[in-house]
Parts: C-alpha cells; structure tokens; sequence
C-alpha cells in the first residue's frame, strides 16, 4: 500500500497551482489547514468509511463540517472546492488532507521564499533569543523564517531547531551523548 505522503503529493501539487493561478493561496492554505486538523485524529475517516453512506451525505458531512470549521474553500462556499472535496471521497483519498495541507504548505513557503523553524528547548526562550536564531537561519538558509517554540525538559540545555530538512542539534542531550559515545570507543 502507498504511504500517504506519495498519494498526497500530486493532489496538493494540483490544488496548489489551482490556488496560486487564482491568487487564492492564503485563503485555500486556511482551508486546507483546518481540514487537515478535522482528519488528523482518525475519527472522521473513520466516520466516512461507513459503507451505509452515499458520497452524497459523505459531501454534505465534509461541507458542513469544513463550514464550522473555517475551510471555507472546501465547505463548498466554492466550487473548486466542493469538486476537490468530491474527488477525494471518489479516490477514497479524504483521509490524506492532513497530508496535503502539509504539502501545500511546502509549495506555498517555496514561492514565497520563507520556511517555517521548530525550535525546541528546555526553557522558554526570550524574544531576543527568537529574534537572534530567526536572522541567524535567515542568513543561513537565504529565506525568510517564522519561528514556533516548544519545551522539552528532557534536553536540559540548548536546542534543537528544525526548519524544513535542516536540523541543527545543539542540546546538551545530544552532547553527553556524543561524549558517552567517545568514552565508549
């Protein structure tokens, strides 16, 4: 069976230049955002895959769920939309979107020259510590670099900042590691 992520990537290919022609990314990037988030937990495939519903009622589900959840291109206040939402269900695709909001929005931050930076350490960082490893990536990686946060306690000093396939690993975890290594050798 193919993994999720080769059977996302065409369809996130096609609604993306069906976005960036019509000059729609941000709006289709929200949609495709809060739709990836309904699916993500499981329950809502799991929902779709009642053999006792029509692709009708499937559509009308997925449209009024899309609706309360802000996917307003996809609750079929649009009608790419609605005929994107109908090819999913068609392919039994619906349970990729989590996917293929995450592939759009790899598309998007490549025409707009930016990437988005995971930055985990083990205390809060300040401001101008953000500020500092925003300009730092940004030299680095010639983009531009929105930075998210997150603590793990476990790493006891430092950093591991993730932005896109770069990982820069500057814990002090994965220091006493690679010492514990060498005194192994």
């Amino acid at each position: 069976m193919a993994d999720n992520n080769t059977i996302a990537r065409p369809y996130a290919q096609a609604v993306f230049e069906l976005a960036h022609e019509s000059g729609e990314l941000a709006a289709w990037s929200a949609s495709l955002d809060a739709a990836g988030a309904l699916f993500a937990t499981g329950e809502v495939a799991d929902y779709l895959s009642a053999p006792q519903l029509s692709d009708d009622k499937r559509l009308e589900f997925l449209a009024g769920l899309f609706s309360s959840a802000g996917a307003n291109k996809l609750a079929g206040d649009d009608k790419r939309g609605t005929n994107f939402v109908k090819l999913l269900l068609e392919n039994k695709r619906a349970n990729v979107l989590p996917e293929i909001a995450e592939h759009f929005e790899a598309l998007k931050a490549d025409i707009e020259n930016s990437v988005e930076a995971t930055v985990t350490s083990a205390t809060p960082l300040s401001q101008a510590q953000k500020d500092e490893i925003a300009s730092s990536l940004k030299k680095r990686l010639g983009r531009d670099v929105s930075i998210t946060t997150e603590i793990d306690e476990n790493l006891i000093g430092g950093a591991v900042i993730r932005a896109g396939d770069v990982v820069i690993d500057g814990s002090m975890r994965a220091r006493l590691e690679g010492l514990a290594n060498a005194l192994a050798k």
